[in-house]
């Protein structure tokens, strides 16, 4: 499917960057003129390419204000498959035939040495968590993720690791051992207990995991 012009495709990608974002930081990001970015936002909504919402699908919620809150707006499913995210329907066969010779043991130890290999490109001596995190970040946007992190609305004792894309979402689908094999990995990776709360496999607007900003253990 193609996106309703040049301009939607532009808001389409920057919500896949850098996030779910109001008409104004989207006017802000792409140096355009709020009139341009609602207009855009109309048609990529009657596509049903992004969706609207009083707040964003990860991070603390929006202080109270007078008037009418500014919408967020987010990609939809549909609007994460037009941007160049298609069926792959080499790695779902081969994933089933992997499942069907070797079993559910398989796929996980499938799904554990791809994990492995994305998170060796992190640095584990990093000298704090934050910094730590941020490279992980880092390591996982150069892979396809699109990943940023964001605070959460608990004092500061945990940030949120957001993913808003998924290259390997249709696989992710069919086998949830990718995602449990991913989780896991990124606290080993950080030598922390993290809690995944959303993924994109399954139809939640963006990957969200929860890491403690505390010390990190002894890496084995």
């Amino acid at each position: 499917m193609k996106f309703p012009g040049d301009a939607a495709e532009r808001v389409a990608r920057s919500l896949l960057s850098d996030g779910p974002a109001t008409p104004t930081q989207l006017a802000d990001r792409l140096h355009l003129s709020s009139a341009a970015i609602r207009k855009t936002l109309a048609a990529l909504t009657h596509e049903s390419l992004v969706a609207a919402s009083e707040r964003a699908p990860y991070g603390p919620a929006p202080a109270k204000r007078r008037g009418r809150p500014s919408q967020v707006f987010s990609l939809t499913s549909q609007g994460r498959a037009a941007l160049n995210q298609e069926y792959d329907s080499l790695a779902i066969d081969a994933l089933e035939f992997v499942a069907q010779t070797q079993g559910t043991d398989g796929i996980i130890a499938f799904a554990e040495q791809r994990a492995k290999k994305l998170m060796v490109q992190l640095e584990p001596s990093a000298a704090t968590t934050e910094l730590a995190v941020e490279q992980l970040a880092q390591t996982l946007t150069t892979a396809g993720y699109a990943a940023s992190v964001e605070k959460t609305s608990d004092g500061g004792y945990a940030v949120q690791l957001c993913q808003h894309h998924c290259p390997v979402i249709d696989a992710a689908t069919h086998f949830p051992e990718l995602c449990e094999a991913e989780t896991k990995a990124l606290g080993d990776a950080l030598g922390l207990h993290v809690t995944r709360l959303a993924t994109l496999a399954h139809g939640d607007g963006v990957c969200t995991t929860v890491i403690p900003l505390v010390q990190r253990k002894a890496l084995a």
